[in-house]
């Protein structure tokens, strides 16, 4: 395949193979550049494709390319050009079907052609783990109309969660807290959504007191590993902090562990994922899951592994051994976020927020502003055993020190 080469490396009677592949990721946002970076730091070639030019990992990454991943042809033409030998999804705004017809060709994709379309659309996911694997979750119903969605919020009552089937970063999902609600929810549905499919899922309110994400690893070879559990706070769908280790008791973490072995064991393949679930009074529910590195793992850029999840997950795709996952800092991430339509942004603060103890900061390089989308991360980390609350609270503070401005704001 192009650019897959081997060397062999004569070491006494030894014969050593290097290998260098050729990696297409589909979708090049923030959490695609930090995973360019370690697949480039093992030697590998990577194409990133995204919607727009000048996407966060087209920026590190050897080639790129501009199109709609929506478009089957167009996807089909930029797989034929480049041969790679892996594919990594990174969005859900792809034609995953295409993936089926790709791994029968030989190429690899991440985690498998299943685990992609099944994730990649939340009623295909919520169906296996419920219904095919009997896991606890949110009550739920789906509407494809507004009087079929007025019907289901009816059925499960109010409060109630609306989301499109494929969304990220929370784009077009809303809680509906009284009927007036309703159309308002439809319509932004309905613009938030990623892809053509109108259809939502409706999900009871669970009163919960944590949130998590457990990070997940499957190997080619090797056992399924787990990162230390990362709590986090969403707003409009969004997440907003996440923290690591979030402590919760050794029987809700085992029983995560075992419901994420059991979800990806069903879905297949190597590499990192993000399995989300919601900690109630009356236990532990399964929420969603995302076959990539997680927004709430950005923590880990901070040092509280001994591998980030982008390095775990790059390890894991490429068949490379992976040693145990250890925790070595406690640490806390907070979004940045633009507050205006805008482009070329500029970041005023730093020297400040960067003076805060233990601190570091991600830009991941947008070219184009909106309201609250994520334009950085403020990261902080301090010994373990140190008090998680304050080093959120200190994350939360650099945060805020950070202003994005916009080329607009940079004239006057």
């Amino acid at each position: 395949m192009l650019w897959f080469k081997f060397a062999e490396l004569h070491s006494g009677n030894k014969n050593h193979i290097v290998m260098s592949k050729t990696i297409m990721l589909l979708g090049s946002g923030e959490l695609g550049k930090e995973f360019v970076i370690a697949a480039k730091r093992l030697g590998q070639r990577v194409v990133a494709v995204d919607s727009y030019n000048d996407a966060p990992a087209q920026q590190v990454a050897d080639a790129r390319e501009v199109m709609d991943m929506l478009d089957g042809q167009a996807l089909d033409a930029i797989v034929a050009k480049h041969r790679p030998d892996i594919i990594v999804p990174e969005i859900e705004a792809i034609r995953t079907e295409r993936f089926y017809d790709y791994e029968r060709q030989g190429i690899q994709v991440v985690p498998s052609a299943r685990a992609a379309n099944f994730t990649m659309n939340r009623k295909a996911i919520r169906d296996l783990a419920a219904k095919e694997l009997g896991l606890r979750t949110a009550a739920y119903r789906y509407a494809a109309s507004l009087e079929e969605l007025d019907a289901a919020v009816a059925q499960l009552g109010v409060p109630c969660v609306v989301k499109p089937l494929m969304s990220s970063s929370g784009k077009g999902q809303s809680v509906v807290r009284s009927t007036e609600d309703i159309e308002k929810a439809w319509n932004y549905s309905q613009s938030g959504k990623r892809g053509d499919i109108a259809e939502v899922i409706v999900e009871e309110f669970v009163s919960f007191h944590t949130e998590i994400t457990l990070l997940t690893v499957t190997q080619k070879n090797g056992p399924t590993l787990f990162c230390p559990p990362i709590g986090h706070r969403q707003e409009r769908g969004d997440y907003q902090e996440s923290w690591q280790p979030c402590l919760i008791g050794d029987d809700a973490l085992r029983q995560a562990q075992d419901i994420a072995e059991k979800v990806t064991r069903a879905l297949s393949g190597a590499g990192i994922w993000g399995v989300e679930f919601f900690l109630a009074d009356d236990g532990l529910y399964f929420s969603e899951l995302s076959p990539r590195p997680h927004d709430t793992g950005m923590v880990t850029l901070a040092g509280t592994q001994n591998l980030s999840e982008f390095e775990l997950h790059a390890r894991a795709v490429l068949g490379l051994p992976i040693p145990a996952i250890e925790l070595c800092r406690a640490g806390a991430s907070a979004v940045i976020l633009a507050d205006r339509n805008g482009f070329n942004p500029q970041f005023t603060g730093l020297e400040e927020a960067l003076g805060v103890p233990g601190s570091d900061i991600r830009i991941f390089g947008k070219p184009v502003t909106r309201p609250y989308r994520r334009m950085a991360v403020a990261l902080v980390s301090a010994p373990v055993g140190s008090d998680v609350d304050e080093v959120k609270r200190r994350a939360i503070d650099m945060a805020a020190k950070v202003k994005v401005l916009c080329m607009e704001d940079v004239a006057r």
